[in-house]
């Protein structure tokens, strides 16, 4: 088991300014997955966050401990639960009723791009797709919806660590909080 701030090195702290010091993790601590890590893809597999799901499901999942879900985080560079992972079907249905008025008005025009690529690496590859004036030749309304679903679609598929490599990756992340 690898719980994300026992691995903190503790400092003392007076928490209330009263002369009261405490051992706390030095929480101001902060490691970075190496871009080597993150672009070997002999080291990571993608995955495809189910409706609802969290970074402890996947974590279990793929771990079989929820305590790894920093892990999940970590590799996603995700700081943040609420704003840098998928939404639920429930959560996307409210977040577009409180966001806005007509979930199917336009967005934004785009167009294909006359240089570079021409087509998408994928159905949710939008990469070949420049945002335009709705006068300009080839231009095709996104809706609101279309929009916020794409990028809910982006933060859908996310990496994770392959299992046999857990190992090493925690003990590299210990040796480097520590220093």
């Amino acid at each position: 088991m690898s719980r994300y701030f026992e691995q903190f090195p503790l400092m003392v702290y007076d928490i209330k300014a009263n002369n009261n010091y405490k051992l706390v993790p030095d929480i101001f601590r902060r490691v970075k997955t190496r871009n080597k890590i993150k672009n070997n893809i002999t080291l990571l597999d993608v995955y495809d966050v189910a409706d609802g799901e969290r970074p402890e499901h996947v974590a279990y999942k793929i771990y079989g401990d929820t305590n790894f879900f920093w892990v999940v985080c970590m590799i996603n560079n995700i700081e943040n639960v609420y704003y840098d992972w998928p939404l639920s079907n429930l959560e996307f249905e409210n977040y577009m009723k409180d966001k806005y008025d007509n979930a199917n008005g336009i967005h934004h025009y785009e167009k294909t791009q006359s240089s570079g690529p021409q087509i998408g690496g994928g159905p949710e590859d939008y990469s070949h797709k420049i945002e335009c004036n709705s006068t300009d030749s080839g231009a095709g309304p996104v809706t609101n919806f279309e929009y916020e679903m794409r990028i809910q679609d982006k933060k859908r598929q996310i990496k994770v660590l392959d299992p046999k490599y857990l190992n090493i990756f925690l003990q590299e992340f210990k040796h480097l909080i520590k220093q």
